[in-house]
């Protein structure tokens, strides 16, 4: 999710803002497929979540949009999360699909196998610690997915898991079906004061986090360029056929040892075939956010894999370099045949584009704008704070900070009119971790470095 850092004055933030000014394509689609038609699989990959499955489940029961098949993948897990989801989706009448393992392979070889092994057209990826608040979210996915051949991915607005959210779910038909039912499940794990604690710091931090980035600085670059760099992974509709192909072509290469998250190579994967990847604003999903001492784990699995995706992808990256060439290209065929295509082009798509990896390696995409500046944004900001602090410049350094967050804050007021007190309160506060997370990655970009040049290590499987 969080490959950019959340920086008001990094260069990916102008991106958008530009993008926002200059507005999105004003081609009209016109779908060459029913999303109607089309059969869904809802793909729930799960080790050990006793205390969230049922509550994932309820979600799904609740979707105006019926999958085909509930398919959980059980990757080994030592507690009640089989015996949970098959006695909700028994007491709710919906059929479920338990596939056991012994011992976990991984979420990616999860993806890939259920890719190839079923017939859906949409694999509907659900994390196990995930609620579609939503009751729509499948639909519009998939509506939105059906709206262009080189839409590929779809989906919607990711916020934390509050303990409030599971209480209202625990209110739905599906949940008191259940806890009829099983009356003990976990639901609400207990938690001392201070693991209370770590989960409110954590729940503010990712809030903010999510809301800057998802209305702003995503929403920049769906209007600019139609798309984001990547799907957020807990919650997301893949074309199958697309997923299986992707699979397919990089398995040969790299095997199952692709990035540190899966979402993010599969976001990039699809950008360099020149697919798009479409985040909606108008449905919501929630996910459990990990405590606060267990955060740098997980920032340093999207970092990194941001990076070796960078690295595997490096023609995307280079996009910017080749914007020129690109522009010529696109000139010289408009010039040679745009009346002919014109003609003949049957199907209107915005942002349309040419697909194939050729194109990529010669032209670029639009979308390697994002990554490169994000490249750039992760590497160069903690590298310059930390010169002002080596150099002891404790003024440069106040005035930069000092900017940035009152330029954060400001987006932030702008971005949340239903909340702005409590969402100006939650930025003030979790300052200090945006800051730790922003230097932490440097350690991050040097790890990695250490990794690919130095002790020639590209294991990296989540």
């Amino acid at each position: 999710m969080a490959s950019f850092s959340f920086l008001a004055i990094g260069p990916n933030s102008l991106l958008s803002l530009i993008g926002l000014i200059h507005g999105p394509d004003k081609t009209v689609p016109t779908p060459p497929e029913d999303w109607r038609q089309a059969t869904v699989d809802v793909v729930i990959p799960a080790l050990n979540e006793e205390a969230n499955i049922a509550l994932c489940l309820a979600s799904v029961c609740r979707q105006t949009l019926r999958p085909k098949r509930v398919i959980l993948v059980d990757d080994g897990s030592q507690d009640r999360t089989i015996e949970f989801a098959e006695t909700l989706c028994k007491a709710n009448e919906i059929e479920l699909i338990a596939i056991r393992r012994k011992a976990p392979i991984g979420k990616t070889p999860t993806i890939k196998r259920q890719a190839r092994e079923f017939d859906s057209d949409v694999e509907f990826i659900l994390d196990a610690d995930t609620i579609l608040e939503s009751e729509n979210y499948i639909e519009r996915t998939v509506q939105e997915l059906y709206q262009a051949v080189g839409i590929a991915s779809a989906c919607g607005m990711v916020l934390p898991l509050r303990d409030r959210d599971r209480i209202a779910m625990c209110e739905t038909e599906p949940m008191k079906k259940f806890l009829a039912l099983v009356p003990d499940a976990p639901i609400r794990r207990p938690q001392t004061p201070w693991a209370r604690l770590q989960q409110i710091v954590t729940d503010a931090y990712r809030e903010i986090l999510y809301l800057f980035l998802q209305r702003y600085v995503y929403l920049g670059q769906m209007v600019f360029f139609g798309t984001i760099t990547n799907p957020v992974g807990c919650a997301v509709a893949y074309r199958r056929k697309y997923v299986k192909d992707l699979f397919d072509y990089y398995e040969p290469l790299y095997g199952d040892d692709l990035t540190n998250s899966e979402d993010i190579f599969i976001g990039f994967a699809l950008l360099h075939q020149g697919y798009r990847n479409i985040q909606l604003r108008d449905v919501r999903c929630r996910s459990q956010e990990p405590r606060a001492l267990r955060l740098p784990r997980q920032l340093y699995l999207w970092s990194s894999s941001f990076l070796q995706s960078c690295y595997y992808f490096d023609a995307l990256v280079r996009s910017p370099f080749k914007a020129i060439k690109r522009y010529r290209h696109l000139r010289e065929v408009a010039r040679k045949y745009g009346a002919e295509i014109r003609e003949k082009r049957k199907i209107q798509e915005p942002y349309r584009q040419a697909f194939g990896r050729e194109q990529t390696e010669r032209y670029g995409r639009p979308g390697g704008w994002p990554i490169f500046l994000g490249l750039v944004e992760k590497i160069s900001f903690p590298v310059v704070l930390l010169l002002l602090i080596v150099a002891g410049r404790w003024e440069a350094l106040a005035l930069t900070v000092g900017i940035e967050v009152a330029l954060s804050l400001l987006v932030l007021l702008i971005i949340t009119p239903e909340s702005r007190f409590a969402c100006l309160i939650k930025g003030i506060l979790i300052q200090p971790v945006r800051y730790a997370s922003v230097m932490y990655d440097l350690v991050i970009v040097l790890r990695f470095a250490v990794d690919l040049w130095i002790r020639k290590n590209r294991r990296w499987r989540k």
